[in-house]
């Protein structure tokens, strides 16, 4: 039986290209654009370029059309393809999706290729760790990047690390906000989860496929009174923030400290930007709850924990809760 193809479309993504070509060309001119002018710089027909306007038109750009060619009067909050020129052939966007997980995974299984981004302006059945439920209502940054890094499995855990580095850092030069790591795979804002971090893992015993580094950041949604724990980036502002820099920022925010993988460089990041190490913490794993103060993280990403007994225990995963004393 001939399995589904979820791979990226070649002529996708050509249009994407045209369409980002020609919304940078708008973005650039004050005044109108001729369709001629357009026609001429992409070597396309003028009744192309119309297409091209009237379906970003449709996807929310508010185009002016007159005789005297198109004017650019504003573009949506939504993260499209191509807003991000030199990006445009790596993402999939979607208005909305089950979960940008799952539809990576399918794409990464069908080979696609190392930095493929799956977007979504909202998730049906977003979900963190341990198939936990994510909300993922319009306004918030849900996108799942296929990875393919050249490491050992042991190491995989570094993704994690290194992605909350990566959203960390970035609202803190775009904002100013102190955005902190809770181990293993949240970012704080005054004690707060903002963010959150899933990666998911194909491997084999010496070699890693793929893995799909999934991202959820509360940015212009708001929160609901029931959620004591959670913030976001609108509430923090008290005004909404432009996703479109945030998501460009982040993605090459990640680049940067995937380069750090292999190096004790990324973990001494994680470590200065933490929450969790000096202070007490209880953890639960799938057989055991551990408290005792957080003191260090290792090469292989795992907390170490000593506990009141003055042993040192080493944990890879669970639920961690940080005490007040």
């Amino acid at each position: 039986m001939t399995r589904p193809c979820h791979c990226v479309n070649l002529n996708q993504i050509v249009v994407n290209q045209i369409k980002a070509s020609i919304v940078k060309t708008l973005q650039g001119n004050r005044g109108f654009v001729s369709g001629e002018a357009l026609s001429h710089e992409f070597g396309i027909s003028r009744v192309s370029i119309w297409k091209h306007i009237h379906n970003l038109q449709q996807d929310g750009y508010v185009i002016e059309a007159s005789p005297k060619g198109y004017h650019l009067i504003s573009s949506p909050d939504l993260l499209l393809p191509y807003e991000f020129p030199g990006l445009e052939g790596r993402i999939q966007h979607f208005n909305e999706i089950s979960s940008t997980m799952d539809f990576a995974r399918a794409l990464a299984k069908n080979g696609a290729r190392e930095g493929t981004i799956v977007i979504a302006e909202a998730q049906l059945h977003g979900r963190g760790r341990l198939a936990r439920k994510w909300a993922s209502p319009q306004g918030g940054i849900y996108l799942t990047i296929i990875l393919r890094p050249q490491i050992i499995p042991a190491y995989a855990p570094r993704i994690n690390l290194m992605a909350a580095v990566a959203v960390a850092k970035t609202i803190r030069k775009l904002f100013g906000l102190k955005a902190e790591l809770k181990w293993p795979n949240d970012i704080l804002i005054e004690g707060r989860k903002v963010a959150g971090i899933l990666a998911e893992m194909d491997a084999e015993m010496d070699k890693v496929n793929y893995i799909n580094l999934g991202i959820g950041i509360n940015a212009n949604n708001l929160i609901s009174r029931q959620e004591i724990n959670a913030t976001s980036l609108r509430e923090q502002l008290g005004s909404k923030i432009s996703r479109k820099e945030f998501f460009s920022s982040v993605v090459e925010e990640i680049g940067k400290q995937q380069a750090l993988l292999s190096k004790a460089d990324s973990l001494e990041e994680w470590k200065k930007l933490s929450a969790t190490l000096n202070r007490n913490v209880r953890i639960t794993t799938p057989g055991e709850e551990i408290e005792g103060k957080a003191t260090d993280i290792d090469a292989h990403g795992a907390l170490i924990v000593k506990t009141h007994d003055g042993s040192l225990r080493s944990v890879f995963a669970g639920d961690c809760v940080h005490l007040n004393s």
